[in-house]
């Protein structure tokens, strides 16, 4: 009787951390608080967070990683992001920055003029935050990316589409 307790208890310690591991990989959600739409002043704002959860190590913006999410905004309208880095242990930055076939290791200049936080390469400590804005003036692919040396070659980087078609911005995960 005793063994069949024991067993019993494995398999249920067994099955929760099978739970929590499953729990763990499961794919990030997307906030729809995240982007808010001023359609009527072409305005989208987007609120970026560094170190969102622990997915990736915290290398990670809104807890998605490696272009694992996609904002995309019609072209020539104004990207207002408001950046918070929540990681407790790392300082982390923002840019917008060219699309590249691997990321760069440390700060590029930004894709647009002022698309980017203050402190590229030090980064904003724990709870810091900034906001900056752009026009999104040229359709193309590029990418959000953390400037802090290795972050984004780590990961640390999400996409941002700027379209000649789409009717108005959107967050999607990237297939």
């Amino acid at each position: 009787m005793r063994e069949i307790a024991q067993a019993t208890l494995l398999l249920s310690v067994l099955a929760l951390a099978g739970g929590a591991a499953v729990a763990q990989s499961a794919a990030p959600k997307i906030d729809p608080a995240w982007l808010t739409v001023d359609s009527a002043a072409r305005v989208a704002r987007f609120a970026l967070i560094g170190g969102h959860g622990t997915a990736n190590s915290g290398l990670n913006f809104n807890g998605f990683k490696s272009g694992g999410l996609t904002l995309t905004v019609p072209k020539g309208w104004t990207v207002v992001i408001h950046f918070i880095n929540r990681d407790p242990n790392l300082p982390h930055s923002a840019a917008v920055i060219p699309e590249a076939t691997s990321p760069p290791l440390g700060p590029v200049p930004p894709a647009f003029p002022r698309a980017a936080t203050k402190s590229q390469e030090t980064g904003l400590p724990s709870e810091g935050q900034d906001e900056f804005r752009f026009a999104a003036s040229r359709a193309g692919a590029y990418w959000m990316f953390c400037a802090v040396p290795g972050h984004g070659a780590a990961g640390m980087w999400i996409r941002l589409k700027v379209s000649d078609s789409a009717a108005r911005p959107e967050l999607t995960p990237t297939s």
